[in-house]
């Protein structure tokens, strides 16, 4: 963080001093846990927990500060009347007080953690950049990720996610982008926002909060994206693989692990691109770097060599595990929406291409409103048009992708429904093949990551066990 003292937060947030004016020049955060020297800890009130309770052992932990709502001991205090509003205030304060940083807002329906790890992967070897930790998108999450500037930071790399309108437009006053990605416009949160329409009004917040000397990135390949042009005062750039897009991927060839390659194609060059990520939608994720890394001076040749060498950087997100006993693995639970799933099941049958069966264990979309359960319905058709071998369903919340597939012509041998995941668990454990490529694929709270990781450190026991 910026080295600000106490009195200088009470200006940016308008709130109370009691205490001695301290200098904070540690980690600015929201749990206690992750307090150190010279922290400031932002004591939030949630829906199981009212952060006060943990001054103490923020203190004890290093905090010299805490920012909340009322005093909870002799220690230096910012006390306001909102602790959220504050917080924002606190990052706007922080932005405005970096005339060298660079902002650049990330957003759509899905691809926006991939896509903002591979931005931070071209540039930082130029400059000291700064990106969200995991899918950091809320309104605690950009505070937090804005916190982290220092003096010597040039790029921020900002996600931005909303689940109703008006959500990205409040993000963006406390990171002004002045470069705006938006990726696409799907169903995520569909039961939120009431419509697609209102989705992509959200969505377009990002590219209206941009200044006339800014710049939009948009996909030529989403129309409802590309119809935002007319929503910004800012020069845009096109991306994706029409051919009429400023920034285009031709030449496209997929690998046996659904690792994609291709030639970007710019007005002032051409680079060739072997991504290591799974699945081949990665391929607009990638585009939309080019066109923001272009615009903020790196070469072309450089944003080539930095994505072909980028790793997947998030948690849970197209995770590949090649496991001892011979299968893989990808772990993809950490969210899920209609359109992410359809991309991960492609990027599944794609992998299995060379013969090897295909298992995905599938799990609940969530947010998904009236729709819900045609949209997994429409998953376990789309299941059986890839050609999934097995598909295993778990929750009762899932069981719409059971009767889509087996409306499709799905087996009832090869589609198999189990109510948790423990019982998903113990499924794997039995019929798991040599040579299986798994797929586990859901929204967060369905647990289906945390599946992933037992059935990884299960398999990797056994065979350390095995082997002594």
């Amino acid at each position: 963080m910026i080295p600000l003292r106490l009195s200088e937060i009470v200006a940016i947030t308008g709130g109370e001093q009691h205490g001695h004016d301290v200098l904070v020049e540690g980690a600015v955060v929201t749990d206690s846990r992750e307090c150190g020297p010279g922290s400031l800890y932002v004591a939030r009130v949630g829906e199981h927990a009212d952060g006060h309770d943990f001054v103490p052992g923020a203190r004890a932990a290093g905090a010299v500060a805490v920012l909340g709502t009322r005093v909870v001991d002799d220690g230096p205090t910012v006390v306001v009347a909102d602790v959220q509003e504050a917080f924002a205030a606190l990052a706007r304060g922080v932005v405005d007080r970096s005339p060298d940083l660079t902002v650049i807002g990330i957003t759509g329906s899905s691809g926006k953690t991939s896509t903002k790890d591979l931005l931070a992967a071209v540039l930082r070897p130029v400059a000291e950049t700064v990106a969200p930790v995991g899918s950091y998108n809320s309104e605690v999450g950009v505070p937090l990720t804005v916190c982290r500037v220092t003096p010597t930071t040039r790029f921020l790399v900002a996600e931005m996610g909303a689940d109703g309108e008006g959500h990205i437009a409040y993000l963006t006053r406390i990171a002004p982008p002045q470069i705006g990605v938006v990726l696409n416009v799907g169903r995520a949160h569909l039961g939120e926002f009431g419509s697609v329409e209102a989705i992509a009004r959200t969505k377009s917040e990002m590219v209206q909060a941009l200044a006339p000397d800014g710049l939009a990135v948009l996909n030529a390949d989403d129309p409802t994206v590309l119809a935002m042009r007319d929503k910004t005062l800012a020069p845009v750039v096109t991306v994706g693989r029409s051919a009429d897009a400023d920034v285009r991927a031709t030449d496209v060839q997929v690998d046996d692990l659904g690792r994609a390659s291709f030639v970007v194609v710019t007005p002032d060059g051409r680079a060739e691109v072997r991504l290591r990520l799974l699945g081949e939608h990665h391929i607009g994720n990638a585009l939309s770097v080019v066109a923001a890394a272009r615009h903020l001076g790196v070469s072309l040749a450089d944003i080539g060599a930095a994505l072909s060498t980028a790793e997947a950087a998030s948690r849970w997100r197209m995770e590949m595990h090649d496991l001892p006993d011979g299968a893989t693995l990808v772990n993809d639970a950490y969210n899920a929406n209609p359109d992410s799933m359809a991309a991960a099941l492609r990027a599944l049958a794609r992998m299995g291409a060379g013969g090897r069966r295909t298992v995905a264990v599938l799990g609940t979309m969530r947010e998904l409103g009236d729709d819900a359960e045609a949209e997994h319905q429409a998953v376990g058709a789309l299941a059986v048009e890839c050609g999934i071998d097995r598909l295993v369903v778990v929750g009762p919340d899932a069981q719409g992708i059971v009767t889509g597939a087996r409306a499709a012509g799905a087996t009832d041998a090869a589609t198999v429904s189990v109510p948790d995941v423990d019982a998903a668990y113990d499924l794997l454990r039995s019929d798991r093949r040599s040579g299986d490529v798994i797929l586990l694929k859901s929204s967060r709270d369905s647990g289906l990551r945390f599946l992933g990781d037992r059935v990884v450190a299960d398999v990797e026991s056994t065979h350390t066990e095995g082997a002594r």
